[in-house]
Formats: C-alpha cells, structure tokens, sequence
C-alpha cells in the first residue's frame, strides 16, 4: 500500500543544533518526510534564510508548513489587537511563499465576551480584510491553515474550524487531534471517533474542492481539565489519550492523505514511533 501520510516535527527537532536553513537534512536522515517552521513568537525568518531554507526542503524532498505566531486573535474585542493579529498573518503568508510552506497554520482567537457565534462573525470579517491586504500586496501563493483549538475558552472547535475554511479560498483546516479531545474532556477513544471526524471533514473538503489535498494534522498525548488542554505529554505516557493507532487505522481505512507533525516534547523521536506505527499497520 501506498505511503500516503508524511511525518515530522513541529520545530527544530531536539537533536539538532545546526542553523534552520539545514534543518532538512537532518530530518530526511532521520526517515521523516515533513517539517513545521515554528514562527509562534513572530516572524523573524529574513528573505535570504527564507530561500535557503526552501531549497534545502526541495533537495531532500521534506513537505514543509509553518505556524503562524501565537498572538493571534481574529475575535478581539479591541480593534487595534485585530489590525496587528491581521498584520502578523500578512508578515507569516509572506514568509511561508518565501520558504515554499504549503500550510500556515494559526489559532483564530478567543470567545471573550461573544457568544460563539458572535466571535465567528468577527473572526471572519478579520479575516475578509486580510483577504483584501493580501490581495493588494500581491501575496498570492499560500493557504491558510486555521487549527482546532484546545481550550474551551478559544474559537476553534471542529464545526468552527470547517465554516472558516468553507467560507474563504485558500483555507484548509489543520485538525490537531488532541486539541479536540481535550476540549471534548476526552471525546476520542473509539476509531468511530475518528470516523465522525473524518467523514465530516471529507464532505467540507470536497466542497472546497480540496478532498486530494493532504489534510494537515497535529498529534500528541495531552492532560486536559473540565476547561480543556493543560499539557502535552510523549507518546510512551499512554495514560493520556487520544490513541494513536486508532487514529491512523481510521486515515489508512478511508485513504486518506496526511501530515502529522508531532507536538510531543520528544518531537521527531516520538515523530519516529509514529512512522513505525504507522508503516506496521500498512
């Protein structure tokens, strides 16, 4: 069967201590197939770096994304905090063209004081007028990859996720598995689960026209309150959920195309085990 899910890290894995631009050497010597630029506390990447950094990913054929800087909020209640959570997703679409970034992945914001629905209405004219920046700045190679959220507090449960991507091009949903089962106090432990997920998310796909696409995925163990996420934990902490394998049996049973960056403090060692996990299964 075909290898049709790539894995790797979100950031520099541990044991790597050499400049970013080289980052995907090391990981394609590791056997990982993917790498998820962290710019989570601002874009800093120069336009240079940016390049090299491309070209290293092209050579050892490593599918690159990027996450978007945590400060993001597109349901802020003050004006001036969306003009600058808008801003920080022009500067990551322009470094994602530069370093060739197929996803760029962010959390969309927070309820505050709206309603949900109210916080979606506001994210998503924050999001019109990104549209219209981008447009004018001529920045047109890039999709943005709005992610689950893992807090119940945070915009972002699987339905808000899906109307975001459904309501814009050049939008496809990042779905971090243990974000949702967090904020669902520990929702996913059937391969059903994962059914539910999945079969919601191909009908939203093949609406936008994008069911080829690989669907961008995060993983991970996590602790979770009556609030939602409290803390990743690795892989071999099974007491947390949710379960990997379910997870991957669901993807090889329906055929789907995925990434999964690993989000566990052992990064691309934990990225590994779900490689092998994945390939055992084939």
């Amino acid at each position: 069967m075909k290898n049709n899910i790539l894995f790797g890290p979100a950031g520099n894995p541990i044991g790597f201590d050499g400049k970013t631009i080289d980052v995907c050497d090391y990981i394609r010597g590791l056997g990982l197939e993917a790498y998820e630029y962290q710019a989570t506390y601002g874009v800093r990447i120069q336009k240079q770096s940016a390049h090299k950094l491309k070209k290293n990913a092209q050579k050892n054929d490593i599918r690159v994304s990027m996450h978007a800087p945590y400060y993001i909020n597109l349901s802020a209640q003050k004006e001036d905090v969306l003009e600058r959570s808008i801003d920080r997703l022009v500067q990551s679409a322009r470094a994602a063209e530069w370093i060739g970034a197929y996803r760029i992945v962010f959390h969309p914001g927070f309820y505050t004081k709206y309603t949900p629905h109210e916080a979606l209405r506001r994210c998503k004219g924050a999001i019109s007028k990104l549209m219209d920046d981008l447009d004018s700045l001529g920045i047109k190679k890039f999709t943005f990859a709005p992610e689950t959220t893992g807090k119940r507090s945070q915009l972002g449960n699987l339905d808000e996720i899906i109307d975001i991507c459904h309501s814009f091009g050049n939008f496809s949903p990042t779905i971090d598995f243990a974000h949702l089962h967090a904020r669902g106090r520990g929702c996913i432990k059937e391969i059903d689960d994962y059914h539910r997920i999945l079969r919601k998310l191909g009908d939203v796909l093949e609406d936008i026209g994008n069911k080829t696409q690989p669907l961008h995925c995060h993983f991970t163990r996590i602790e979770y309150t009556d609030a939602g996420e409290r803390k990743h934990h690795v892989l071999n902490e099974t007491e947390y959920g949710p379960p990997l394998d379910l997870l991957l049996e669901a993807l090889i049973e329906c055929g789907w195309h995925a990434t999964i960056i690993c989000e566990t403090p052992f990064l691309e060692r934990d990225a590994l085990i779900m490689q092998q996990t994945y390939q055992s299964l084939l």
